[in-house]
């Protein structure tokens, strides 16, 4: 004769493994939103560096500085080398990854050769 076993009871399993995977689920996701912010924010610097390069280089330096203040808190570098004039913006990210060092370099011809 064999044994019967005691039927197990199995509810509440589900919700068990619900709440052990949402936190991470959560955290993907927070992660994934926050990679997006940060390749958005090195696009801008990039947009903002190649417009006030391109304003340099017409000599407009009102141009270039409106362009410069659309990155705030970021800082700019300007080099002129070869006949060209490029722009170094560096800036900082939020968020998670706010320790990841942001920069971008726009270059122009001078003279708006």
């Amino acid at each position: 004769m064999t044994a019967r076993r005691a039927p197990v009871d199995e509810r509440g399993s589900v919700t068990v493994e619900f709440a052990v995977a949402l936190p991470l689920v959560a955290l993907v996701l927070v992660s994934l939103v926050a990679g997006v912010v940060l390749v958005d924010r090195v696009g801008r610097l990039q947009a903002v560096a190649g417009a006030a390069s391109r304003a340099l280089g017409r000599d407009d330096e009102s141009a270039a500085d409106a362009a410069l203040a659309a990155a705030a808190g970021a800082t700019s570098r300007v080099r002129h080398e070869d006949g060209l004039v490029c722009v170094e913006v560096h800036g900082a990210s939020t968020g998670p990854f706010a320790l990841v060092p942001l920069h971008a370099t726009g270059c122009a011809a001078e003279g708006g050769r």
